[in-house]
């Protein structure tokens, strides 16, 4: 991964000035008007991607812009420092969070779930994406592993580089996991053979796991609720009990069916216009305490597991050997917050691909 190629530390002092301090390596501009900042850098290096945190070492860099040659920031006098970097699109960081390991409760009683019965699950610490596979990250390892002998069902679709990969089926999620552990010179988990010599890269087929290789792989169902509920239990949502999509997550609000549903009604009004997808750019609603974005609504996620009834606990729990629909979790902007809670399970058909599901990756320590 390359270093950035401009770091951009935007001050706001209470007399309203602006302090811009930058190291400038490559031909970029920044012009204030009052409150208005904008950055420029050549039409010629649209392959790169404006990211922002709030510290320079930060883990989480978020993308700002992408494919453009101007940014507009809006600045107040209450905005705290910003730090900003210019990266290839070919190297941008994806920032992962390691949860740890320990036991947790999964499932609730909070709202009759018929298939959520609580049990007690121990799982190992592992890595986990504090993003939602994003659309942008999709097409770079989907464009490299196309010319690295891996085929695709579907190609993905996306709004914005910077919104989440959707319209990708279980087993394309599956192989895309194998091909970023590749491209990043990791072991792959996923294997077509139960010897663990032939990667799994084409067809849709049921692959072999090799669970102690240190690639990226879907999340368990154990690991999605786990690292969803940031270690609090019994509690409706990542956050705690109601839910509204001007503050929490994106979803379709129900308020006048769901108590704890405090609206508005309909779709947030923050994305839906144009056409749909009316998803959610990376970042937009807060965190949980794990530092994970998306963990309710925006797209559902697929899970390593087969859906099976009653879920299982145990250690490292890797749901039922067979079946015929894999797991998804999280909710999503077109379904109502019933689907958002951490204790919903939903499932589908694994060749199935729609707007409404991605997925986000995890790998061991």
């Amino acid at each position: 991964m390359k270093k950035s190629l401009i770091i951009i530390n935007i001050v706001l002092f209470l007399s309203g000035f602006i302090h811009l301090s930058a190291q400038i390596v490559t031909n970029l501009s920044i012009v204030a008007s009052g409150k208005q900042l904008f950055i420029f850098w050549p039409a010629s290096d649209s392959n790169y991607v404006l990211q922002k945190a709030t510290s320079v070492n930060s883990s989480n860099w978020t993308v700002v812009a992408s494919g453009s040659p101007l940014i507009g920031i809006c600045t107040t006098n209450t905005l705290a420092s910003q730090f900003f970097q210019l990266y290839m699109k070919t190297n941008i960081p994806v920032a992962t969070a390691q949860i740890p390991g320990g036991t947790f409760t999964m499932g609730d009683t909070l709202d009759d779930e018929g298939d959520a019965t609580p049990v007690s699950a121990t799982v190992s610490s592992f890595y986990i994406d504090i993003n939602l596979v994003s659309y942008g990250q999709w097409l770079m390892v989907y464009n490299w592993a196309s010319s690295h002998g891996y085929g695709f069902v579907d190609s993905g679709s996306g709004k914005a580089t910077n919104y989440p990969v959707e319209s990708v089926d279980w087993y394309d999620a599956v192989k895309w996991s194998n091909a970023r552990s590749q491209q990043a010179g990791l072991t792959p988990v996923y294997y077509s053979d139960a010897g663990m010599s032939q990667v799994y890269t084409n067809g849709e087929i049921t692959p072999y796991v090799k669970w102690a290789a240190n690639g990226y792989r879907l999340p368990t169902e154990a690991e999605w609720e786990m690292a969803a509920r940031s270690g609090v239990n019994g509690q409706r949502f990542p956050w705690g009990d109601t839910i509204s999509d001007l503050v929490n997550a994106n979803y379709y609000g129900y308020p006048a069916f769901l108590l704890y549903d405090i609206g508005p009604s309909g779709f947030t009004s923050f994305f839906s216009t144009g056409t749909v997808p009316f998803t959610s750019p990376e970042g937009f609603y807060p965190a949980n305490s794990f530092g994970l974005y998306d963990m309710a609504g925006n797209v559902n996620e697929w899970c390593w597991d087969w859906y099976g009834t009653p879920y299982a606990g145990g250690t490292n729990p890797e749901g039922p050997a067979n079946g015929t629909y894999r797991v998804m979790r999280g909710g999503d902007w077109q379904h109502s917050a019933q689907s958002a809670r951490c204790a919903c399970r939903g499932s589908n058909d694994p060749t199935f691909a729609t707007s409404t599901i991605g997925f986000r990756c995890v790998k061991a320590p």
